[in-house]
């Protein structure tokens, strides 16, 4: 296993984000809170000298990679299994109009259940296996010791991490959702990657997300 630390980074806010709405693979930009969002945590993330960049290819997590490129010099690389979670007919709803609209798929997924979004859209486990393998190759761009930053989404960034360091599913809810703009720290430990900072880089902020 390499020796090199992974940064997953939330992309700031969009406008999606602040009226609740599910984007999934919408392709939705920053707002002017997410832009200012995105230049004061590459300011902290640049001061970790970060050897690579990768990010998905959603403008989201793109205009925020941005903001580190701009910072550091270094040239930014997309990987589409970094994509948030498809939601299919469900984008540009909000949570409450779902609730109400699909009352039985709501209490499904509250109850745990692992529902497939919007009908042609992804599960969770679906979104963990290729979220995981696109932090994996994104490690490889990198030396031993050096970090590498992944710019992605909040359910992708949770599942995919969890999956990472080893956590079945049953647990992957244990961690709470990403803050728009923060990220989480892995590193190679005894036996296998493991989290040492979580939502990492702001004050508490609500987390307004896909995902609940």
């Amino acid at each position: 296993m390499t020796a090199a630390r992974l940064v997953v980074w939330r992309h700031g806010r969009t406008g999606w984000n602040y009226t609740d709405r599910f984007q999934g693979q919408t392709d939705i930009p920053l707002d002017e809170v997410g832009l200012r969002q995105a230049e004061a945590a590459a300011a902290r993330l640049a001061a970790l000298r970060p050897a690579a960049l990768v990010a998905s290819d959603l403008q989201r997590a793109a205009q925020t990679a941005a903001a580190l490129a701009r910072l550091t010099g270094l040239e930014v690389s997309y990987d589409t299994d970094l994509r948030e979670i498809h939601v299919g007919s469900w984008a540009g709803m909000t949570k409450v109009e779902f609730a109400a609209r699909h009352p039985d798929l709501h209490a499904r997924m509250e109850a745990g259940e692992d529902v497939r979004r919007g009908g042609d859209g992804e599960t969770v486990a679906e979104v963990a296996e290729r979220a995981e393998k696109a932090f994996r190759r994104a490690t490889e761009l990198v030396a031993d010791g050096e970090t590498v930053v992944v710019a992605s989404h909040g359910l992708a960034t949770r599942v995919g991490v969890a999956r990472l360091v080893g956590l079945a599913p049953a647990h992957w809810d244990a961690f709470g959702g990403l803050s728009n703009c923060s990220w989480v720290v892995c590193e190679p430990g005894r036996r296998g990657w493991r989290i040492v900072e979580w939502n990492a880089g702001t004050l508490p902020e609500p987390v307004l997300s896909d995902d609940r």
